[in-house]
């Protein structure tokens, strides 16, 4: 089942996004990051209704354009479409917003691949979405995939 993410699921959202960032496999987020944000979290739950997995859709600015982050499923999860889930819902919501493109920047990009999304160089996202980047210990040589999806 996927649905919203409320304030309750915070600590479990943390979590799970920084038990990956612990192997760097996605950026750490800290716990106020996630409860201003929690309307812009999705979390997937198995069938005793723990979150086993989340993801965000992030609205940038005034260009029709939003961001997919911190995209995690529990690895006893993975493959078992948990991913797909969330990333069908971000989707629809997108759709739903009118929002034109959406972007994610992912060391995951086949997974991204799968649902559309094409590899571009990171120069062609607006400069606004750097200041996030600004302020992580790995920019500007993350290593992060920048891909883009046009939606409708």
């Amino acid at each position: 089942m996927i649905r919203k993410a409320g304030i309750g699921d915070a600590k479990t959202i943390q979590k799970l996004i920084n038990a990956f960032a612990s192997q760097d496999l996605m950026l750490p987020r800290s716990l106020n990051e996630i409860f201003e944000n929690i309307r812009d979290f999705w979390v997937a739950l198995d069938p005793n209704g723990r979150v086993v997995g989340c993801a965000a859709l992030h609205i940038v600015g005034w260009d029709n354009l939003a961001e997919i982050k911190s995209l995690a499923v529990h690895k006893k999860f993975q493959k078992k479409g948990f991913g797909a889930l969330l990333m069908r819902s971000l989707l629809e919501e997108a759709a739903g917003l009118e929002i034109e493109k959406v972007f994610a920047l992912s060391y995951q990009p086949k997974f991204f691949k799968k649902f559309g999304f094409r590899t571009v160089p990171k120069s062609r996202l607006p400069h606004k979405i750097w200041a996030e980047c600004c302020h992580c210990p790995k920019f500007p040589n993350c290593g992060e995939i920048a891909l883009v999806k046009t939606i409708g």
